[in-house]
């Protein structure tokens, strides 16, 4: 399809089209709105920037045309508050000319205005699963006008939990409605929703599943410790020009903060933002906003931040990070190369993280590029704790692999002991098998 007119759209969604600077439709767009218009239950998979969002909404905006009764006629469900404000927020561009209500419901706030806003009657809710069943169970939503109900972002639903949630929310909005669910990749538990919530669906599969955009040049660095991840970082950020619009993701709250005391120190105050749960949702929100609107030049964020963060002209993803769901790699790095642009996403590698390097490549099925740390980059020497808790998590990872292994460390407190017995002349005590026993206990190899 050339264009949003071969879907015949009415006249005020292409305005409005028009005006957002939607030109033309991209692939899971083509392919989703035709059969959402037809009425049919639709299973997208597409990768993270692909343009899901509209390829959902502008179909239910066409289909619900007007503002018609006090109760909502289509919910949408988002893992995450963020995410569900960007969906809000794509509804409210598209039905710039259409006379419908979006009410938006998440925690992390009082429901007070939100109750408010449900009082006062709503076509769409766009809304987070906890909220929504708190809201419900008060009485304060009728779903009995339910015609549309969407699932975005299945597969982090699932990762987080909200199995149950929305099992829950099945069991109460009405048998007969319309159903879209739609997910970056396709794990068994979204597989078991979909078969739970889907009726004969038409399946829609843009690319392989798991694979990043192929906008998005990735490239990835084996790097030994934190502050020499730290130095990294800083050799790409001077270079202003080329990495202008800079999200860095991270694991933890408390190497997102590290980071950001780092750079807030290195760069303008005014330059560098970071986002995490813990941060309050307002401090959150007028981060996004500031970074969107390019007041900030640098985002570092947890994966609270990974879906739905729809910022254009994203120049580059960092990776400080290995992520260990792994199928996070791919929703962080959907952040640049969005709606044809490209961008670079760039991952920095200690030795506990190749395990999870491995993992990504073969969800995603294929290498990623790696390269040598610069020279002029200073190489740090890994402090004793920061060497203990690297081979604590090697020695986690070969025990997932294979249950008998006993670990580094209880190999080297065995040769110790070993070494220590030795010098003061004595021979450690053996049993049956030849392992050391414990004096006095009895056991074989007590000397009498």
């Amino acid at each position: 399809m050339a264009s949003f007119e071969d879907f015949k759209l009415n006249r005020q969604l292409l305005n409005a089209i028009a005006e957002a600077g939607y030109t033309t439709p991209t692939e899971i767009q083509q392919k989703a709105i035709t059969p959402i218009l037809a009425g049919q239950d639709v299973m997208g998979v597409a990768q993270t920037g692909t343009g899901k969002t509209a390829a959902f909404v502008l179909p239910m905006l066409m289909k619900l045309k007007y503002a018609q009764g006090n109760d909502p006629r289509a919910l949408i469900l988002s893992p995450t508050r963020e995410l569900a404000m960007q969906i809000e927020e794509h509804i409210r561009l598209f039905s710039a000319y259409l006379d419908l209500r979006t009410v938006l419901l998440y925690g992390g706030l009082g429901p007070k205005t939100q109750k408010e806003l449900l009082a006062k009657g709503c076509d769409i809710i766009v809304a987070t699963p906890g909220r929504f069943l708190d809201l419900y169970l008060e009485g304060d939503i009728n779903v009995k006008s339910l015609k549309f109900l969407v699932l975005d972002e299945a597969d982090k639903m699932m990762d987080m939990g909200f199995i149950g949630k929305i099992h829950r929310i099945l069991e109460v909005v009405p048998r007969k409605r319309q159903n879209l669910l739609f997910s970056a990749t396709m794990g068994e538990l979204v597989r078991k929703i979909a078969g739970d919530f889907l009726a004969f669906p038409t399946i829609i599969e843009v690319s392989e599943q798991a694979t990043p955009a192929a906008t998005v040049v990735q490239s990835l660095y084996y790097v030994p410790n934190l502050k020499t991840k730290l130095n990294l970082l800083q050799h790409f950020l001077k270079d202003g020009d080329n990495f202008s619009r800079i999200i860095v993701f991270c694991r933890t709250k408390v190497v997102a903060d590290q980071i950001f005391s780092f750079l807030e120190r290195k760069y303008a105050q005014d330059e560098v933002r970071v986002i995490h749960a813990n941060k309050g949702q307002n401090t959150r929100i007028n981060s996004i906003n500031a970074f969107k609107e390019g007041n900030v030049r640098i985002l570092v964020a947890t994966d609270v931040a990974a879906r739905g963060l729809d910022v254009s002209q994203v120049s580059h993803v960092f990776n400080f990070d290995v992520p260990i769901v792994i199928e996070d790699y791919v929703h962080r790095i959907g952040r640049t190369g969005r709606a044809f642009n490209t961008g670079d996403a760039i991952t920095f590698a200690s030795p506990s993280e190749e395990y999870n390097v491995k993992k990504i490549e073969k969800l995603i099925r294929q290498s990623i590029p790696v390269y040598n740390i610069p020279d002029d980059v200073a190489i740090e020497k890994t402090g004793f704790e920061e060497k203990q808790a690297i081979a604590r998590e090697i020695d986690t990872q070969k025990k997932k692999d294979d249950p008998e292994f006993k670990g580094a460390f209880h190999e080297k407190k065995y040769v110790i002991k070993a070494a220590a017995a030795r010098a003061s002349g004595a021979r450690p005590n053996k049993g049956k098998s030849g392992k050391p026993v414990k004096k006095g206990t009895g056991k074989p190899g007590k000397r009498k």
